[in-house]
């Protein structure tokens, strides 16, 4: 029950403190700071979740320095998700049982009328998070469980959660000179962001299983959704991931913006991550030939 409460906590407050956003900006409280600070913030947590928590940890899209595993951890921490372990547990869970009765947040959860999938498209958004039915770490995640430089990321989850929230706060005031500084950099940089990241991920569990385009076979609902591909740095190419899911770029067709894979792909260069899974194009080619024949 503790539990829930706190996610109850650590979702809801910013939910609605993005309501609180408009107007504070029709007042004009709000400056490039808050902005920069936002945007900073922003990029690193939800890349942490993209490249760290999922295409790395979950999925093991890519080999990265001890180093780097370990910023990728913290910086998946920042978005305040969960702590790596847990999210990584669910996320593969989701995957074995994707759309089906053991998928921890599928939308199809309670049938397929409208009625039924409205539902569950809120469920999956945002309901599943109450879920008393918790994932097995021993079972998804053994191999993190058994990682030292995970676990420890693992354990300082609270402690990240506080950086997340009053680091931002810390550096508005610094660079404004000013408590107004900080308070404002408390909320756009802060609970705005954390809202904003935490709906774009949650998105791709709902309307990616729902709206959208097929362009790959798969054995569920995943799809693509375009407008969600630059917010989410490029996980909205959702169908492709289900079809191929260690693959470390997800928009793999023309015209398909991937920042995550251009962030991992900066990182190869750099010598930072190596065996890096890229797109194999007989495969893909078969696996969208099948989907076009299906349809």
């Amino acid at each position: 029950m503790f539990e829930r409460v706190l996610v109850a906590v650590f979702t809801g407050v910013p939910f609605l403190a993005l309501f609180a956003a408009v107007p504070m900006a029709w007042n004009r409280i709000l400056g490039w700071t808050d902005v920069v600070l936002a945007v900073v913030f922003y990029l690193v947590s939800a890349a942490g979740i993209t490249v760290g928590y999922h295409r790395y940890f979950t999925h093991g899209s890519f080999k990265a320095r001890r180093w780097l595993k370990i910023a990728l951890g913290v910086a998946g921490s920042l978005a305040m998700e969960g702590a790596v372990i847990t999210w990584v547990a669910d996320h593969r869970r989701h995957h074995k049982h994707s759309d089906k009765e053991a998928d921890p947040h599928s939308p199809w959860r309670f049938g397929n009328d409208w009625k039924a999938l409205t539902k569950g498209l809120a469920w999956a958004h945002y309901g599943w998070l109450f879920d008393g039915n918790r994932t097995s770490k021993e079972r998804f995640a053994k191999d993190l469980l058994r990682d030292r430089d995970v676990m420890r990321v693992h354990r300082f989850f609270p402690a990240l959660v506080a950086v997340s929230l009053l680091l931002p706060a810390a550096l508005g005031g610094l660079l404004t000179m000013s408590w107004q500084g900080a308070l404002t950099a408390f909320f756009w940089a802060g609970l705005v962001r954390v809202t904003l990241v935490h709906h774009v991920t949650w998105s791709v569990n709902s309307i990616c299983h729902v709206f959208g385009k097929e362009d790959f076979e798969v054995r569920d609902k995943s799809r693509n959704v375009w407008w969600l591909a630059i917010p989410s740095l490029g996980e909205s190419w959702h169908n492709l991931h289900h079809s191929d899911p260690t693959c470390a770029r997800h928009g793999v067709l023309k015209g398909q913006i991937d920042i995550s894979a251009r962030i991992i792909w900066a990182f190869e260069k750099a010598g930072w991550t190596y065996d890096v899974r890229w797109p194999n194009e007989e495969r893909l080619a078969a696996k969208r030939k099948r989907a076009k024949q299906a349809a």
